[in-house]
């Protein structure tokens, strides 16, 4: 996922090359750090090694080696460092101090050698100094040699790499802050347009500003609106097609009605049954049209322009009065209930009569003779609830899946239909937030039918208007 994420990417791009340089800082402070705290070290280490050569000299008794106190005392920085000394001749004769501790070899005697040892156990530091010492006879030259336990060496790189490390850790936290506010400073904009795309209803195609993003989007911007511009041309000439092709269909199917009804008022028995077969493929087929202008104007249902307040109570009394006539033509109990005088709500007023047509139409022409609709608005939290049952052949649970699909019946369908109903429904409601739920009616156990020929129940639940 974080692959994905141009906001990592960045800070990725930015902080990795950075850490890279603060880890390189670091091995160059510490190498540095240990550089300065070998350098106090030997400081410390010739300044007593020659403050004990200094105190050599040749007396009654011969060469006598005589070691200040503060010779040593210089290493007592609270580490617990050990300090080993050895003072002796250039002919190896030992004047004073630890005789084992080792001699480094030097190649220049009138320098000061250092060299890193281990003694007894233990890391030291070790410095050779050489002093001339006068005599009657001959100059002689006393060796001193200092070495020292690194306890407070390393304390010291430890407390310089510390710090170092520390500044350098504080740089890299404060340039990951500066990163993070500086990129979601610059994509600000990015995530406004991503906002105001979410926010876009299906059937708005209006190009989006691009003066507040960055002259490095405006390019993609352009080319999505080009993109939404030539999307909007295709849609909307699809839908001109298919208005025209309906309207322009209904004047043949028109007319071939009316001869069909002309042919039916002759003597003619043979000419009678052709033209009801005429005029029920008429009757069809002019369904047929009707349902592709709902689907056509289905597919406009979201557009903001086209909302308004509706009372769905009104709205669907008005088309059950509508089919009224044709109910008790086919012998059928049409029934209608609400909870109040009102349900308001927000959407299309020609889409929602077009989903109350087809779910109405669906249950009429579904249910037999004798049989019972019942149409009923009630509410639920805040959704009404739109409810349409019949006692007609029903949906078994395999066709239920599909039956929103354009143009699919279901397998033991026979009656006349297009397959275009529920597919109207479904877009209208998708549009409208709402959802739709097909059922059985329940019988007295309170168990769904799960048989054949129980009926349809189908639950449409929209949201209530706001307030």
């Amino acid at each position: 996922m974080w692959r994905r994420s141009l906001r990592v990417q960045l800070v990725l791009g930015l902080l990795l090359p950075l850490a890279a340089v603060a880890v390189l800082q670091l091995a160059v402070a510490y190498r540095t750090a240990h550089a300065v705290a070998q350098r106090v070290t030997d400081t410390l280490l010739l300044a007593s090694a020659r403050s004990i050569a200094e105190h050599v000299s040749f007396g009654p008794g011969g060469v006598e080696a005589v070691v200040p106190p503060s010779a040593l005392g210089t290493f007592d920085l609270g580490y617990g460092d050990r300090v080993y000394y050895r003072v002796g001749t250039s002919d190896g004769r030992l004047l004073a101090g630890t005789p084992e501790l080792p001699l480094p070899s030097r190649a220049d005697a009138s320098a000061p050698a250092y060299a890193d040892e281990r003694f007894r156990g233990e890391a030291v530091r070790v410095v050779t100094v050489t002093q001339p010492i006068p005599t009657p006879r001959k100059t002689l030259e006393a060796v001193v040699v200092v070495a020292a336990t690194l306890h407070g060496q390393t304390a010291m790189v430890d407390a310089l790499w510390r710090q170092n490390g520390g500044q350098q850790m504080l740089l890299v936290l404060v340039a990951l802050g500066v990163v993070w506010v500086s990129l979601r400073l610059g994509l600000a904009p990015v995530l406004r347009l991503s906002e105001a795309v979410n926010a876009r209803r299906s059937g708005d195609y209006r190009p989006f500003a691009s003066e507040a993003l960055q002259s490095e989007l405006r390019p993609l911007l352009t080319s999505l609106n080009a993109h939404m511009e030539r999307l909007h041309r295709q849609i909307e000439a699809q839908r001109r097609f298919t208005a025209n092709a309906a309207h322009q269909l209904r004047t043949p199917l028109a007319l071939l009605r009316t001869q069909a009804s002309y042919a039916l008022g002759t003597s003619d028995g043979e000419a009678h049954d052709a033209a009801r077969a005429i005029q029920a493929t008429a009757s069809q087929l002019a369904r047929m049209v009707n349902q592709l202008l709902a689907l056509a104007r289905s597919e406009r249902a979201d557009d903001a322009a086209r909302v308004e307040d509706v009372d769905l109570v009104v709205l669907t009394r008005d088309v059950l009065e509508e089919y009224a006539p044709r109910a008790v033509e086919l012998g059928l109990d049409l029934s209608f209930d609400v909870d109040g005088v009102s349900a308001p709500m927000r959407g299309d007023p020609g889409a929602l009569r077009d989903l109350l047509v087809n779910l109405v139409d669906n249950a009429i022409r579904y249910t037999p003779s004798e049989g019972h609709v019942a149409v009923s608005v009630t509410r639920q939290a805040e959704r009404w609830r739109l409810r349409i049952a019949d006692s007609g052949p029903g949906i078994g649970p395999d066709d239920r899946e599909h039956v929103f699909e354009r143009f699919y019946r279901g397998r033991d369908n026979e009656t006349e239909g297009s397959g275009l109903g529920l597919a109207i429904v479904k877009e209208i409601a998708d549009a409208h937030a709402a959802t739709v739920a097909l059922g059985a009616p329940q019988d007295d156990a309170g168990e769904v039918q799960a048989r054949e020929g129980t009926g349809l129940v189908v639950d449409v639940c929209f949201p209530c208007a706001p307030g």
